[in-house]
Parts: C-alpha cells; sequence; structure tokens
C-alpha cells in the first residue's frame, strides 16, 4: 500500500514536471479554480465570465480588453478527457433566452478551455506578433474543497469535533437519536450502519439548508455514482482508537480511512494541485439573514479553505520540486444586485472582515489576495422610494416563485463589520437592532448588443485582478 502511494505520487510529481515545462517554453496557460459553498453562484459565474471574455463590450476594467490588445477568444477542446466539460453554451441559453431561467448548480468537477489571443503591451510590443494563452477553468463543489482538512484528521478526531459541533443544534436531533442508542463497541451491523449514516446525511442537508457550512464529508451531500457505496456509509461515533476486532467502530474507522484515500485524494492530485490562481465565491448576504450563527460559522469555513490551498509565487523552480502553488485568491461576495449600490462600500468591508484570517496567512506565505463584491450576472435595477417621509434606496426585481416584479430593501448594513462579527463570535441568537432579508429574484430578459455580453457588476475588476499580471 505504502509503495504504491509512493509511486503514485512520483509520477503524479512528474506530470507536473512535464506541464510546467511546456507552459514555460510553449504556450501559457492559466488554471483557475472557482468553488463556493452552496448557492454561491458557481455556474452563473463562469458563464458569465465566458461571455464576458468572448464579447469584452462590458469589460473596461480589464486592462488588455481596454487597450484592445486581446485580438480574438474562442473554446478550444479541454486538456483532460476524463473531466467533464463545463456546459457553457447550455448554461448561456437558459441565461438568455426569451423566458431566461437560472442554470443547475454545480454537482461535480467540471472544466473548460478558454484560449486568447493576445498582443503584448510596453515598447517592444510591435516587435512581437501576439500570442496564445490558454485559461483553463476548472468549476468544483465548495463542500469537496473543505474534505481537504479530513486528509490530517484521524476518524477519532474527526468525530469528537462532528459531536461537538451537533450539540444544540435542532438539525441533528434525529441522528443524535439513533446515535445515542448504538454502542460502537459491538458487532458490526450493516442495518446499523446504513440507518447511521442515513441520518447524519439527513443532518448535514438540514444544516447546509440552515446556514451552516462546516457540512463534511461533502460527498455526503454530492455523491455522484458513489451513493449507497460503503465509503459513503459510515458516521462519526464516539471512542478513542479504532475499536474491536469486526466491531462497528472499527468498520466506520475503516471506510472513513478509505473515504480519505479513495475519493478525498484524488481530488487534491488530480484537480486541485493543479491549480495557480483561485476564486472563492460567497452568499454573505445569505449568511447575514440566517443570522449571526451563520456568519460566524462562514468565517470558521473562509479560514478552513484557506488552509487546504498552498499559497505562494510559482517560482519556475518551485513548480519543477514542490509542484503548482495559489499565486493569486480571490474572496467574491455574491449577488451585489440584491443590494442598492451605496450599500456595495459596507458589504465589502464585512467581506474583508470575514476573510481577514484567511488572507492574513495567504499574503505571509506570497500569495495575492482580494476581495470583491459583484454580481456575475445583474437581475435588478436600482430605484429610490419614498417610505415615512425619508428616501429608501432600493432594488428592484422579478420574484423567482411568483413571477411579480417587486422592490426590495434588505436592510441597512452596519459601517463597523465588527457590529456583525462581534455578535456572530459571541453566539448570539438573532442581531438585536435589525432585520435583514434576502429575496430570490429570477433573471431578466436580455437584449444584447453585438460585441456585449451579459451584464453584471465588477466582474472586469475580478478578471483583471486574476489574469491581468498574464495578459
Amino acid at each position: 500500500m505504502v509503495i504504491a502511494s509512493l509511486a503514485d505520487t512520483v509520477l503524479r510529481q512528474i506530470e507536473t514536471v512535464q506541464d510546467t515545462v511546456n507552459e514555460a517554453f510553449f504556450e501559457p496557460v492559466i488554471r483557475v479554480g472557482v468553488t463556493g459553498l452552496a448557492r454561491s453562484g458557481k455556474t452563473v459565474f463562469i458563464t458569465s465570465l465566458v461571455a464576458n471574455m468572448m464579447d469584452r463590450g462590458r469589460m473596461p476594467h480589464l486592462v488588455a480588453a481596454a487597450e484592445g490588445r486581446i485580438e480574438a477568444a474562442f473554446l478550444q477542446p479541454q486538456p483532460n478527457d476524463t473531466v467533464p466539460r463545463f456546459d457553457f453554451e447550455s448554461h448561456l441559453s437558459h441565461l438568455t433566452a426569451r423566458a431566461p431561467q437560472w442554470p443547475d448548480s454545480t454537482r461535480a468537477v467540471s472544466e473548460l478551455r478558454l484560449s486568447l489571443r493576445v498582443r503584448g503591451a510596453g515598447l517592444l510590443a510591435g516587435l512581437q506578433g501576439p500570442r496564445t494563452i490558454h485559461v483553463d477553468i476548472v468549476d468544483y463543489p465548495g463542500e469537496w474543497l473543505l474534505d481537504l482538512a479530513l486528509l490530517d484528521k484521524t476518524y477519532a478526531e474527526w468525530s469528537r469535533e462532528t459531536l461537538a459541533r451537533l450539540q444544540g443544534r435542532a438539525e441533528a436531533g434525529q441522528f443524535a437519536e439513533i446515535a445515542a442508542q448504538t454502542d460502537p463497541a459491538k458487532t458490526l451491523n450493516e442495518p446499523t450502519a446504513k440507518a447511521l449514516a442515513e441520518a447524519f446525511t439527513g443532518y448535514l442537508q438540514a444544516a447546509r439548508n440552515a446556514g451552516y457550512y462546516d457540512c463534511t464529508p461533502g460527498r455526503f451531500l454530492l455523491p455522484g455514482d458513489l451513493a449507497g457505496s460503503p465509503v459513503l456509509t459510515f458516521a462519526p461515533l464516539p471512542g478513542e482508537g479504532t475499536g474491536p476486532r469486526g466491531s462497528l467502530l472499527r468498520e466506520m474507522n475503516r471506510r472513513y480511512e478509505a473515504y480519505k484515500r479513495q475519493v478525498v485524494r484524488p481530488f487534491f492530485y488530480d484537480h486541485f494541485a493543479r491549480i495557480d490562481r483561485q476564486v472563492v465565491l460567497v452568499d454573505a448576504l445569505g449568511a447575514i439573514h440566517k443570522g449571526p450563527r451563520a456568519v460566524e460559522d462562514m468565517r470558521g469555513a473562509m479560514t478552513d479553505i484557506l488552509g487546504a490551498f498552498r499559497p505562494g509565487r510559482n517560482a519556475f523552480l518551485t513548480q519543477l520540486f514542490q509542484g503548482k502553488r495559489v499565486e493569486k485568491i480571490l474572496f467574491a461576495a455574491t449577488k451585489a444586485d440584491h443590494l442598492h449600490h451605496k450599500q456595495h462600500g459596507r458589504l465589502s468591508a464585512i467581506m474583508e472582515a470575514l476573510v481577514r484570517g484567511a488572507t492574513d496567512r495567504a499574503r505571509f506565505a506570497g500569495a495575492e489576495t482580494s476581495s470583491l463584491v459583484i454580481a456575475a450576472l445583474r437581475a435588478t435595477t436600482e430605484d429610490t422610494m419614498t417610505h415615512k417621509g425619508g428616501d429608501l434606496d432600493v432594488v428592484r426585481g422579478t420574484l423567482l416563485d411568483t413571477g411579480k416584479q417587486a422592490a426590495f430593501f434588505p436592510g441597512e448594513l452596519p459601517e463597523d463589520p465588527n457590529h456583525l462579527l462581534t455578535p456572530a463570535r459571541e453566539g448570539a441568537e438573532s442581531w438585536l437592532d435589525q432585520d435583514y432579508r434576502v429575496m430570490n429574484f429570477a433573471p431578466q430578459p436580455l437584449t444584447l448588443r453585438p460585441g456585449d455580453g451579459p451584464p453584471h457588476i465588477r466582474l472586469d475588476k475580478a478578471a483583471q485582478f486574476l489574469l491581468g499580471d498574464r495578459l
């Protein structure tokens, strides 16, 4: 087992060296990972980004586009034949149809290659012809990213931490009841193991819906073709060590280790370890609406996510001998169109405070980080209404559930982010002086002029941060 693992590691390092040499001397490749937790808008982000890179009329803050140096952008077959292609055309057709609708959310890894023909900048630009730069976009669920933290934890450690988190959570009621009636030292009984795993999966789904973000293992929520397999049929149980031979505890321990070995580790080597630019999308408004505990849980999740990265600069020799490092990390608060632009600065300050611990660690390691408030596809318009004798800044849009037009005011975000983060850290049950709301808007019908991509908010600034130095 150890020899096979070492051989696999050496083989992957050889592949990394080959990729690095090819990129250094031929056509450069920028691998951009896009992730985020549920309903953060990954699919819409990638679709709108690619559409706006191909038709760049709405990208004034992407310097190479503003200077007219991007001569062409086109989609090519992806380099990895074993990974599903991101279905860009289908997603874009959903967003631009006469009756537009949001595309389905991310449920597995997918990939798309966007190739750009770019002229150089500076004094020597006229002496050089245009060059081709490939942007490989890798889309993967954020729940899988959080699983990387399991690689450094034993089953006993993970169980202890998970069971401690469940205390006081109503969503864990059914699982806690079944677990309390189970003796981990008794002989393995498959129906018991299945009942525990199903109850634990039910808890994870309810916890995610309630706004919690520490929902690992991630494949329990997005099992794909692993549904029902032993590698997803385990749950946390109390007890130290591996348990007696043939016991339920020992089998749960074995399946947990198999999950790390056969699910988590291949994801790390095959996809995550090859990324050099990363986007983490965050539905900060949704967390604020759900309350202080959801905000604190999101802050912890952002720190855990950063802990999965290997931040730093991608020097040539570093790539040869140590593999890829994540050079740039963008934390983007999505759904900026749910707020009037006068509140965007406040949401940006809250976002920066939420990820402060994570970004400090990345910058210390040499990576560049940024926080932005964006909307990959603008679904609302802004308006000002008279309310109680004063002006109220609102957004207008079509409600997703009813199809009716509505004006919406989500609440006044505080100027000081600590007014949210302090009660969140202290475990407050609710916000004392404010009621924050969210609304689900449907995409608006679009009439795009030639050369224009879908309307957005600051997507061009996100592209400049991620790609500008290489263009």
